[in-house]
């Protein structure tokens, strides 16, 4: 029996070995996965008749390091998203990625991330297979939405999604547990999904990072890894990846939300190639009405925008410490909806924020000034902002708490 055991610990340390030497990155720790404890395992000859052996009629979305297919299990009953990593991703670490999203997906659960369903590693295979959300992704509908056959969104539908996905922020870094947190990492207009009712769903959690809540100290230094356009300048510099690195790359979606531009776009001339500093002058030089899509639908009321710009504008301040929570741009985007959708009002109540440091606010206090009560005049017609109200927002934008 004792020889047993002896051979039994052997051969499960060489398994451990196997797969170390197969997935081990220097920026991600080793995750053994337990079969059957953590989500479903699907059989490659399951995703292979769920995608017709890959058939690129199937295909809905590709990148440098996987291809995504629609496909159905359990006898068509199902429609899911198969994610099937390249080789050329695998050959570079991909395998961390895989383990990654299979590790932060099962342990976390909110109706704004996307949902993994389970995983497929057979034959050399890292394969993911996640709810199928039906309707894109955010940049499609901004960016190509007449390709695509999308109608154009509307303020509304805008605000709608902003919140969701801040609310799937504020979930993963702060809502997950009282002794982890999340970082994404990766925040980015193509890795919001929508679903038939254009609610968002957060995807793509491959270079997310776990941070314990109690190991005493805000940032965990890393290996720099994202998105161009969106990464974090302060993060870039200093390798010090934090929760508000997350919160400056959400401000540039606010951006891309507002004006339809993409975070960077090599078609136009240098002053406007960068979203984030292209918006940021516009609102120091009063010169917003600029900055918002010309689509029809886009009718905006002044105290719905001013709310909206002043809290994107803070998400990109350049001081992590000095930009908001997830929280706090849950509530101003909420408050900026309100603001939107009674319109025919003189007076929409600010939703009290409660920050990190304890201290509280309003969101008409962040949006007009603590030291100011008077409220927002409605316009009813779509916004050009006077250079004084300008002045006021540039002057003003200043750091919630922390």
């Amino acid at each position: 029996m004792i020889l047993a055991i002896a051979i039994l610990n052997i051969i499960v340390y060489k398994l451990r070995e196997f797969h170390e030497a197969k997935y081990n990155d220097k920026d991600k720790k080793v995750v053994l996965l337990p079969p059957g404890q953590i989500c479903r395992r699907f059989s490659l000859n399951e995703i292979l008749c769920a995608t017709h052996n890959f058939d690129d009629k199937y295909l809905i979305g590709q990148g440098g390091s996987a291809k995504v297919y629609k496909g159905l299990v359990d006898d068509g009953a199902t429609s899911v998203a198969v994610k099937r990593l390249s080789f050329i991703s695998k050959q570079a670490g991909g395998g961390s990625v895989f383990l990654s999203e299979i590790e932060m997906l099962s342990k976390f659960r909110h109706s704004h991330l996307v949902s993994l369903i389970g995983y497929c590693d057979e034959l050399d295979e890292m394969i993911l297979v996640f709810e199928y959300v039906p309707s894109g992704t955010l940049s499609d509908h901004l960016h190509r939405s007449f390709e695509k056959g999308y109608e154009s969104l509307s303020w509304i539908q805008r605000l709608r999604i902003c919140i969701g996905v801040a609310q799937g922020l504020n979930y993963l870094h702060t809502g997950t547990s009282t002794h982890q947190r999340v970082i994404h990492r990766d925040v980015k207009s193509t890795n919001i999904l929508l679903d038939d009712n254009l609610e968002a769903k957060i995807a793509d959690f491959g270079i997310s990072k776990i941070v314990e809540a109690n190991q005493g100290y805000t940032y965990v230094s890393t290996v720099v890894r994202g998105t161009f356009g969106y990464m974090d300048p302060a993060y870039f510099l200093t390798g010090r990846l934090t929760r508000k690195s997350d919160v400056y790359a959400f401000g540039i979606v606010l951006f891309e939300v507002l004006s339809g531009r993409r975070a960077v776009d090599f078609s136009l001339d240098d002053e406007q190639l960068g979203l984030a500093g292209w918006a940021e002058h516009c609102v120091k030089e009063g010169r917003i009405n600029e900055i918002i899509d010309s689509d029809p639908k886009m009718q905006i009321s002044q105290s719905s925008l001013l709310a909206f710009v002043k809290i994107a504008c803070q998400c990109l301040n350049r001081k992590p410490s000095c930009r908001p929570t997830m929280a706090e741009i849950v509530v101003v985007l909420e408050f900026a909806l309100s603001l939107q959708k009674n319109s025919d009002s003189t007076l929409v109540e600010g939703a009290v924020i409660a920050s990190d440091s304890g201290q509280y606010s309003t969101a008409m206090e962040v949006v007009h000034g603590k030291d100011q009560n008077k409220p927002f005049q409605i316009n009813h017609t779509r916004t050009t902002l006077s250079r004084k109200v300008c002045q006021i927002l540039s002057t003003s934008i200043r750091a919630l708490s922390g």
